[in-house]
């Protein structure tokens, strides 16, 4: 079933999708800091769950869902410029100059950080060089047609022909072997863990997407919030974590 709630397609917008109600209530926190920060952006949820309610301008439901059910639904975005988000995220600033790298790059993607970890070193079909790491399929931005998405119905089929548990060792050969234009974001469009926040200064850049596993604690409601008492961007994110996670 899909459920319309606006009229014609948006050029761009955000997808989330999700398996199980955990995941999608998590998915629903995650949409609501979009929707805080980039209101002009449209967002859609892929999901199993048949009881989704959010700040959602489009829900599809399919049956069928797995851990990775992402893998099989980014090439049925309806965006011409797609950013996906895993339900772990928080936007904290507007992504318009994100999305203006689509008019030059296929995809958008940064590294992941734990590359000694045993998942990230781990191959399929091939020995790929040290210095092509795998990248973290959380937060991916990508052209919605053409080779993009191409690309993504292709690596839906080698996720299943692998049988992984984890997507990142098949999307890391896939992106190898591609003939995209790719570019590799910097690290504040994907922040991994709190204790970057710690020493980060003004003097870098400013944080766009968070990207925590603590969110899922705190939609399970076992995690506190991070405590900010500055403005800026610290502030706000300590007022999304507060107000927008609940």
């Amino acid at each position: 079933m899909v459920i319309q709630m606006d009229e014609g397609t948006p050029e761009s917008g955000v997808i989330y999708i999700t398996s199980g109600a955990f995941h999608t209530a998590a998915a629903v926190a995650a949409a609501r800091s979009v929707r805080e920060t980039n209101p002009w952006l449209a967002i859609d949820l892929y999901t199993d769950e048949p009881k989704a309610d959010g700040p959602f301008d489009r829900v599809v439901e399919f049956s069928g869902g797995h851990h990775r059910s992402k893998v099989d639904y980014l090439a049925k975005t309806r965006f011409r410029r797609t950013l996906y988000l895993d339900s772990d995220t928080r936007v904290v600033a507007d992504l318009t100059p994100m999305f203006e790298l689509l008019s030059r790059f296929d995809l958008a993607i940064a590294h992941a950080h734990a590359r000694n970890a045993g998942r990230q070193t781990k191959i399929w079909r091939q020995e790929i060089p040290d210095a092509f790491p795998q990248h973290n399929g959380g937060v991916i931005l990508y052209r919605g047609e053409g080779k993009a998405i191409k690309f993504m119905q292709d690596w839906s089929d080698a996720f299943h022909q692998a049988g992984f548990k984890w997507d990142q060792i098949t999307l890391r050969e896939m992106m190898w072997t591609s003939d995209l234009a790719i570019y590799v974001l910097p690290p504040e469009y994907n922040i991994r863990y709190r204790k970057y926040l710690d020493v980060w200064t003004d003097r870098e850049a400013t944080p766009k997407i968070m990207h925590l596993e603590d969110y899922y604690e705190e939609v399970a409601g076992s995690a506190a919030p991070l405590k900010r008492k500055d403005k800026g961007w610290r502030y706000f994110v300590s007022r999304l974590e507060k107000g927008l996670s609940g």
